[in-house]
């Protein structure tokens, strides 16, 4: 017996090759010798440019291949009682509601005088890709298809046309997401990548089991979900419009049209292969990025590395932790910065220049990136932090406020009450917690400089909101350190024992989920901020984070290239730290100098450096 799969297509061939006029459709792109599958969807005239228009907005789910005119719908598909038997080629769809399954449009042609049919590329295989991974399929090659879910994503909204992202998921073996995500650069181009790697309620999908359309394809133990945008999104589309009368394609069943020669700017270059990289474990959370993307930020982590302390913070770097928590920082809404390092006790204030110029810096970026962002710093430092965005916001180097909170809780309720609403898990008020230069809580409780003195009388209890943090899924954190005392270097802190001075004194207890070293702190956050621009300016991660839907970011470069750090705005907050006495680190100096290294010769250089390779080759 002849395969199903083979029989329609077989039929549908030979329906278009014995219709010259099938190819109605309105495209600036030369036609060649084939066909590939493609979905359908037919509505009223008034309703095509707005249609078109939801196509173009949402190009991910409905890459749109043209449009037929009036009257010129499509070739008849009515190829024979078994194809209409077990496959009917379109639904019917009255106000919104299906009302009947059809092998052919026939019977409407006067209706269709007036009706406009859209034809979406579905030539992307999800199938041929695993096939070329090596990864075998889990679905029955009967005649059903794989599930797809609607999501709470909304897409682009044109017009009357409102509707969730619908999406498609494959189970796929965790050794084999690299070699998967290649074969999907290779077989689909940009249409290939997916568009969530990991825990389904990021999306709103309750339960994997129970597909909106298709049927479920299950996951084993070692698998990672990842969705790629659906046609079906289409459909939800025209439900969403109420349309008198429209019809579409039926789910799991293509129509194959004449191919368009492959666009070269759909494929992508070597340098935009898509890399997979885990950014969370509770919820399982993964991101994708070019290479080119990576390569340059791991430039970025060598720079800042360099020691000029001599303190032996080689001993402490794990590699592409610049790269992870930037990741984690471009998916976040809502951020939590803190720092302050009092360690000239004996001086008021005894805050040192290291620390504050990072995080605002940091700061700044994360809100031209539109991302809500808080400080929080302790109480007895409330006035000198609010002096210091007041006059960063007068000097230009901040365009917009950061509020600024303070915490001096004495048990995690207090800390999950600042992090959640309502003290809630479940509804967490920040995504993402970064401590740059800020002092660690030790193993005994107290904190300790550099030179084992505990300050811990002018230190509030901040570790305790990254310790809560952890309990609680959907927050994830970043410690910027450059000797190991620092808050969120618990995750070196052996290293921290073994390699650097009084480290087993010093060193913090609490641990971030990614620690950033670097040998001034203050590099680490401008070196986050870069790592921020390149990633936004990444079209393969920059795709990821808006899931395919409505208009690209990449636009606002220009934007995010103005909040970039820069020698004029550093030695501007510098200066300001200056007028508000606050100290060089390490030799106590009132002046340009951030932990005895001079401004002017050091810190101007690393700052310039970053920022040159960060906006190279743009």
């Amino acid at each position: 017996m002849v395969p199903f799969s083979h029989l329609l297509r077989s039929c549908l061939l030979s329906a278009v090759r014995s219709l010259p006029k099938a190819a109605h459709i309105r495209n600036t792109a030369s036609m060649t010798e084939g066909l590939q599958p493609a979905s359908v969807v037919v509505l009223p005239r008034y309703l095509a440019p707005a249609f078109k228009s939801f196509c173009q907005a949402n190009h991910g789910p409905l890459p749109l291949l043209g449009q037929s005119d009036p009257e010129k719908v499509l070739p008849r598909l009515s190829t024979g009682p078994d194809v209409r038997t077990i496959c009917p080629q379109f639904q019917k769809y009255e106000f919104g509601t299906c009302t009947d399954t059809l092998a052919s449009l026939e019977e409407y042609s006067e209706q269709l005088k007036d009706m406009v049919t859209f034809i979406v590329d579905c030539s992307f295989s999800i199938d041929e890709a695993l096939e070329q991974a090596g990864i075998s399929r889990r679905d029955s090659a009967d005649l059903s298809y794989t599930g797809a879910y609607k999501t709470t994503v909304p897409c682009a909204t044109i017009a009357d046309f409102c509707c969730p992202l619908v999406v498609t998921m494959r189970p796929i073996p965790k050794d084999k997401l690299e070699r998967l995500l290649q074969a999907t650069q290779s077989v689909g181009g940009q249409q290939g990548q997916p568009i969530h790697i990991g825990d389904p309620e990021l999306l709103g999908i309750k339960a994997l089991s129970k597909p909106d359309y298709g049927n479920y394809v299950a996951c084993q133990p070692e698998d990672i979900p990842v969705f790629w945008p659906s046609q079906l999104t289409g459909l939800e589309a025209l439900i969403s419009c109420r349309a008198p009368l429209a019809f579409t394609s039926t789910p799991g069943c293509s129509v194959m049209i004449l191919k368009d020669a492959v666009s070269p700017a759909s494929c992508l270059t070597p340098g935009m292969v898509p890399e997979g990289h885990a950014i969370s474990k509770d919820p399982l959370h993964y991101s994708i990025v070019s290479a080119a993307a990576v390569q340059k930020i791991r430039e970025l982590e060598s720079m800042i590395a360099i020691d000029p302390g001599n303190r032996g913070i080689g001993h402490l770097l794990h590699k592409d932790e610049l790269l992870r928590a930037a990741l984690s920082l471009s998916h976040a809404r809502s951020v939590l910065v803190t720092t302050g390092f009092p360690t000239h006790f004996n001086h008021e204030p005894p805050e040192e220049t290291d620390g504050p110029p990072g995080a605002i810096a940091l700061a700044a970026f994360l809100q031209a990136l539109g991302k809500e962002t808080s400080m929080v710093v302790d109480q007895r430092a409330l006035n000198l932090h609010t002096r210091l965005v007041e006059d960063a916001l007068k000097q230009g180097v901040l365009k917009t406020p950061i509020p600024i909170l303070t915490y001096q809780g004495k048990s995690v309720e207090d800390a999950q009450a600042l992090l959640c609403k309502d003290g809630d898990p479940k509804t967490p008020r920040f995504d993402h917690l970064v401590a740059i230069e800020r002092a660690g809580r030790a193993a005994d409780g107290n904190y300790y400089n550099a030179r084992k003195m505990n300050i811990k009388h002018l230190v509030d209890p901040i570790d305790d909101i990254f310790l809560a943090a952890q309990k609680i899924p959907g927050i994830s954190s970043t410690g910027v350190g450059d000797g190991g005392n620092e808050l969120g270097m618990g995750k070196v802190k052996e290293a921290v024992k073994k390699y650097i001075r009084n480290g087993d004194v010093i060193a913090c207890d609490v641990a971030a989920d990614f620690a950033v070293i670097a040998g001034v702190s203050n590099w680490g956050g401008y070196a986050l901020a870069c790592a921020l621009y390149i990633l936004n300016s990444c079209e393969v991660h920059e795709r990821y984070l808006r899931r395919a839907i409505g208009p690209s970011r990449v636009a606002e470069e220009q934007s995010w290239t103005q909040a970039l750090p820069s020698v004029a705005k550093e030695e501007k907050m510098l200066d300001i730290l200056v007028q508000n006495q606050v100290r060089s680190g390490v030799s106590g100096i009132v002046g340009m100098e951030v932990d005895g290294l001079p401004f002017y010769g050091v810190h101007d250089e690393m700052v310039q450096k970053l920022v040159d390779a960060t906006t190279m080759h743009k």
